[in-house]
Formats: structure tokens, sequence, C-alpha cells
């Protein structure tokens, strides 16, 4: 089936946090650092680029956002609704959103300049996503001269549900799930785990 084309301006809206579902089959990999980069970007700069989201918030873009959100207590993100595309289009996106990036350069002479220029001003270049052995190596500094800033620590849990049909009844009885799609199942065990931490 053919996706609908969106109309008119796309609206930026503001959702809870805990209501965003990640995409369980997400290949997309964030590691700890990283989502303390976006953490940092955001404190600095704001949450500039909106999260993508389908109409049930399960999150097409911005898994890395969503965490570094979640690392700074944000209590809502702005977000993108996308009706517009099949599930299909939605999964194909999920990984061309991602990949496309990938195929892109640096003119490096370009870049040493502008970072130049921002060293000059006084920007915690790592900021910018550079750590300090490519900012060295750019600016022909040492790396004592590289002053980076301090970023959000973080932790990360993965959780691996495996279950059985015949375990549908004792889940519907000791975790109230009644949506045993992936996204539902996936949501109920994420808030299980919130709210027992938010009681530790």
């Amino acid at each position: 089936m053919a996706s609908k084309k969106p109309t008119g301006t796309q609206q930026v809206e503001q959702v809870p946090t805990s209501d965003l579902i990640p995409y369980a089959r997400n290949a997309r990999t964030h590691s700890d650092a990283q989502v303390a980069q976006i953490a940092g970007s955001i404190q600095e700069f704001g949450f500039c680029n909106p999260v993508l989201i389908d109409k049930a918030n399960g999150i097409i873009a911005g898994h890395g956002r969503v965490r570094a959100a979640d690392l700074l207590k944000l209590a809502t993100v702005p977000c993108i609704r996308l009706d517009h595309l099949t599930d299909a289009q939605k999964r194909a996106y999920i990984l061309a959103d991602n990949r496309i990036a990938l195929s892109s350069g640096w003119d490096e002479a370009m870049l040493a300049n502008e970072l130049q220029d921002l060293h000059a001003d006084e920007i915690d270049l790592g900021l910018t996503g550079f750590d300090a052995g490519e900012l060295s190596r750019l600016l022909g500094l040492g790396d004592e001269e590289i002053d980076l800033p301090d970023m959000p620590e973080t932790t990360s849990h993965t959780v691996v549900v495996r279950y059985e049909p015949t375990d549908k009844e004792m889940l519907t009885k000791w975790l109230g799930i009644s949506d045993f799609s992936e996204q539902g199942l996936g949501k109920k065990i994420i808030e299980r785990i919130r709210n027992a931490a938010a009681s530790d």
C-alpha cells in the first residue's frame, strides 16, 4: 500500500519522554559515551533536533536523543509525528536515516579552519563530537591543550525477554501486560523497570 503524502507543515509537539517507545528492532547502537555527548549538546544548545515518531509514539528517529533526555531527566521532548508512512516505509526510513548520513565526508582543511575559529572563541570543542585525538591532529595541538567539557554520567541496561505463548497468562497476571506486540511488551517492561528504579 502506498503511503499518503504529508500535508502542510508538520507540527512539533511536546511528548512525555516516558511515553516514547523505542523500536524493538533498531539496528543502530548508541554507546554510553555517545549518549553523554548528545546530553552535553542538548544542555549547551537546547533540544534542536526533534524526535521523529509514529502515531503510536514509536520512535522512528532519535533513539539516542531520547536516551539523552532520560539521562537529563527531561519530562518531555519535542517530536514530529510521521503518520504518512506505511509500516514497511517506516522500517526502511529507520535504516536510511542512520546509514545515509554515514556516506558523507569532511573537507578537512575547512573543518580545521572552523575548529580553530571556535577554539579562538573559547567554545568547548568537545561539544562538536570530536575526541581529543582528532582535535589535536586537526588543530596541531597537544592533547593537554584540548579542554573537553564534562559530560553527564550515564549507565545503560540491556534487557532481553523471551517467553512462550503459554506464559501470556502469567505475564498478564504479574505484569499487567495485555498488548503482546513488540512495542507494547517493551513499553510495559520499561515502565516496570523505571518504577522499580524510582522506588529504590
